[in-house]
């Protein structure tokens, strides 16, 4: 059975997120979508509303899992006998940042890190941009699944 973790902050799952993980499930035989928890890190969503998200973006879709994890990302794979790092690329600063962590990663151990380019429809949408527009109270709706909303 080929697995492949696709971690994250997801804070929120976006578009693009959903796009790679849709794509990768064509790929593999499971998806384990993995929430980095990172104490130092100040959130918008908490961790359980990240998890909320995910889950109901993929009710129905046997192949995603939705879990989370502190430290080390091949420590997480190496654990749960996954092989594969699934990353989304949107432009060439992401290939180059994501490219040190794999050659780091493959460094610590046996573990691939597969690149998928994001859907050019989606390639501009990052967390951040989503968090700074709801944060000025903009339609971050057209951003994200329709399983990602804000609670008035």
């Amino acid at each position: 059975m080929k697995r492949a973790i696709f971690p994250g902050s997801f804070d929120p799952l976006t578009l693009g997120h959903y796009d790679i993980i849709k794509r990768g499930i064509t790929l593999f035989d499971e998806i384990i979508v993995a929430i980095g928890v990172n104490s130092s890190k100040k959130y918008m969503f908490s961790l359980k509303e990240r998890q909320q998200f995910i889950m109901d973006a993929f009710k129905g879709e046997p192949k995603v899992k939705v879990v989370t994890y502190e430290g080390l990302t091949v420590d997480f794979c190496q654990k749960n006998d996954v092989e594969f790092i699934l990353r989304g690329l949107r432009n060439p600063a992401d290939f180059e940042f994501e490219k040190a962590i794999a050659h780091t990663n493959r460094d610590l151990a046996p573990i691939e890190t597969i690149f998928l380019l994001t859907s050019a429809d989606t390639s501009y949408i990052a967390s951040s941009i989503v968090r700074d527009v709801i944060r000025n109270h903009g339609d971050y709706t057209k951003l994200v699944p329709d399983s990602v909303r804000v609670k008035s």
